[in-house]
């Protein structure tokens, strides 16, 4: 609907993708904000007034709604949209979605682990983390390898869309749930019918989503899919802590013969760079099954720990290596940890039986 979009909202939208700002917020009556990556910026402008809003709504077919997720192309540059009222007032913030998919060495990831588990015609891996972290980057990242790599029917359910993919070696069925499909678990459930090699689901969010996807991986089907989780062994106990008590030794077991690997990832302020990934990840396989399938999370976390960094890594030993590395403060390092103490021991070489790694 860009006839309906307003010169103060182009002008606003040119100037992000000027200053390179991640996301564009907006509160009725207040003056607009960019975030950029040494922070919230106010501009330099009037407040926005209420029909500013009126045409940001109708532009995006909310009609009158008080919460709603769309996407939105401005210049030919697209942002996806959340909708909101606070305070009775309406809101809005645009995050800006790149055209280009960066490739998955410039994003920090381990490539090559990421590579293999795409190369597998069927199973689940998830990327994880929170809001703003890069997940649906690093997959799309992931999917574009696949694009240069490998011939295969790619269906993707997001809300909304992002990166849009152009066909190389993959044909593409791209769904946005409310325009396309009704719902994550719905448009899944309904990939099933669509030839599909490869699905992609935008997030995780239920039981019912969490049971199609690994029962889509379990009927040969390669499934990816992010998870708002904080770490490998939060990522285990989310899913199933969306199951009743009693059927959750059930799905432990499906899920330790059908997950291929998580991926968790946090982006932090970089000394050089304005922004460093720190992953923690790791590889399903031997006795990490075992683990998964009898629920031991905390055995599950040192094991991580212990890894080599070809199978896995936990978050401290990436915080540890971007210090040593020069790439983060030790202060960063420290905010981020979930232990800063233990953190601090390692940068000083005394290990311990939770964090020490196989080199």
């Amino acid at each position: 609907m860009t006839e309906l979009l307003t010169p103060k909202l182009e002008a606003l939208c040119a100037a992000a993708v000027e200053y390179e700002a991640s996301d564009l917020l907006f509160h009725e009556g207040r003056i607009p904000q960019f975030r950029l990556e040494s922070g919230l910026t106010p501009l330099e402008c009037e407040p926005l007034p209420a029909e500013f809003f009126d045409a940001l709504w109708a532009a995006c077919g909310a009609g009158d709604q008080h919460d709603y997720d769309a996407s939105l192309t401005v210049g030919g540059v697209r942002f996806r949209v959340n909708l909101l009222r606070q305070l009775g007032l309406r809101a809005a913030v645009l995050r800006r979605i790149r055209s280009d998919i960066p490739d998955l060495e410039a994003l920090g990831t381990p490539a090559d682990l990421i590579r293999g588990w795409c190369e597998r015609t069927a199973g689940l891996f998830l990327v994880c983390g929170p809001t703003g972290s890069g997940k649906s980057t690093t997959l799309a990242a992931a999917i574009e390898w696949m694009n240069g790599n490998q011939s295969r029917h790619v269906v993707t359910i997001e809300d909304p869309i992002e990166y849009l993919f152009v066909s190389r070696n993959c044909l593409f069925t791209q769904r946005e749930v409310g325009i396309d499909t009704p719902s994550f678990a719905e448009g899944l459930r309904r990939s099933l019918r669509q030839n599909p090699d490869v699905i992609f689901v935008g997030e995780i969010r239920d039981a019912l989503t969490a049971t199609t996807a690994i029962q889509a991986s379990e009927t040969g089907h390669l499934v990816l899919a992010t998870l708002h989780a904080s770490t490998c062994v939060d990522a285990v106990e989310r899913l199933q802590l969306y199951y009743p008590h009693d059927e959750r030794d059930a799905i432990r077991n499906t899920l330790s013969a059908q997950l291929l690997g998580i991926l968790c990832q946090r982006l932090l302020p970089g000394i050089e760079q304005g922004i460093v990934l720190a992953a923690e990840y790791f590889t399903n396989f031997g006795a990490a099954r075992k683990l998964i399938a009898e629920g031991k999370l905390a055995e599950m976390a040192d094991l991580i720990a212990r890894s080599d960094r070809k199978s896995g890594q936990a978050f401290l030993t990436a915080l540890v290596d971007l210090v040593k590395a020069g790439r983060i403060s030790e202060e960063v390092a420290s905010n981020a940890s979930g232990n800063p103490q233990e953190l601090h021991r390692a940068l000083r070489g005394i290990s311990s039986s939770s964090q020490a790694t196989r080199r």
